[in-house]
């Protein structure tokens, strides 16, 4: 294992020094609980986004903490759920009165303890929600989540529900939002390589030189099938296929009711995309593959989605959700309407992500 890291123990509490060295401008970190916050919370009469999971995926999210996007993020030990008192404290912290919404990838850990940071926040009276995402068609069920894995879509909401808050959208609006990013979008992602967790010191799973993982998750996790190497037209094709082939998904989802300080129970469904719709494109790196690959990707995606009379109205490419070192991809796409379009393109500044 080749990592610049010093102990393996502190890995992520030094690379947060160096984020509160970096950005002091727009963030601040707190080490104990950890939790990375806008330098400015809380903002008067505005509610406050917060979202976190394992180390491992950055930017993602403490990268994406500043003006126009999260007010908060609570990063775990890598590929490790936080805590609930990460995100109680930081509830407390970036409150302004307007409330707390909780931005949740559809992991096990993740779930359950921002379902309890939810009960402890309730219990102190401030306003909270909160909004899952699980926008990954490549699995029901996975070794870390019971239903569809939350990945790509995650970034996208974070960045139209954070500009929304900005803007002065209340606490149900802003959680109404992330729903409707959340049920138009939909991920799948390819390893051509896998990544070594630096508690563990090796690769997470073995992956010939020859072949490569279709439908991998963030964590490492493998992908659904294993297919010798194909070429980068090939793969795409594969990718933006599952994608427009996916169904509609209906699933049940359970939401913090503030008024009896429970959670129900709702039934969601996610529309598949059709001809005429218009979409936010995002082609992701996982870590390890170069911008210039990614641009391979996106001209096929492109064409395909051209065919199939879906526009690209806006685009995303980069390494914005990552798994490590990880060479690999993933497309998320996101059908779009005017709202979100005018909160995408609203101004956004944090160290990940800015215009």
């Amino acid at each position: 294992m080749k990592k610049f890291i010093n102990d393996v123990n502190n890995v992520v509490k030094e690379q947060l020094e160096g984020v509160a060295r970096a950005h002091p401008d727009l963030v601040k970190v707190s080490h104990d609980p950890k939790y990375v916050y806008r330098a400015d919370a809380p903002v008067s009469g505005k509610v406050a986004i917060i979202s976190g999971g394992g180390s491992g995926h950055e930017p993602m999210h403490g990268g994406f903490v500043g003006k126009g996007m999260l007010t908060a993020a609570c990063p775990g030990e890598v590929f490790t759920s936080p805590t609930p008192d990460q995100m109680y404290e930081s509830a407390k912290k970036v409150d302004s009165g307007a409330g707390v919404l909780f931005l949740v990838k559809n992991y096990t850990g993740d779930v359950l303890n921002f379902q309890e940071a939810a009960e402890l926040a309730h219990e102190d009276g401030i306003k909270v929600q909160q909004v899952l995402t699980d926008d990954d068609v490549a699995v029901k069920d996975s070794l870390y989540t019971a239903g569809r894995r939350g990945v790509g879509i995650t970034v996208l909401a974070e960045k139209i529900v954070g500009a929304a808050a900005e803007a002065g959208y209340d606490l149900d609006k802003c959680a109404d939002l992330a729903r409707k990013v959340n049920t138009n979008g939909r991920s799948i992602g390819v390893a051509l390589t896998s990544c070594t967790v630096p508690a563990h010191g090796k690769p997470t799973f073995d992956l010939p030189e020859d072949e490569f993982e279709f439908g991998i998750g963030i964590h490492g996790e493998p992908g659904r099938e294993r297919h010798k190497m194909k070429t980068a037209d090939e793969i795409t094709e594969m990718m933006v296929n599952a994608i427009l082939d996916d169904g509609p998904y209906t699933r049940t989802v359970k939401e913090f009711d503030r008024s009896s300080g429970s959670w129900v129970e709702k039934q969601l469904t996610n529309e598949p995309l059709k001809t005429g719709d218009k979409v936010i494109a995002f082609v992701n790196s996982m870590g390890g593959t170069p911008v210039s690959e990614l641009y391979a990707i996106y001209r096929k995606m492109d064409q395909m989605l051209t065919a199939k009379n879906i526009k690209i109205e806006r685009n995303l490419i980069g390494p914005f959700i990552t798994s490590l070192e990880m060479q690999g991809a993933s497309i998320t796409l996101l059908k779009v309407d005017d709202e979100m379009l005018k909160f995408w393109d609203a101004p956004v500044h944090t160290p990940g992500l800015k215009w």
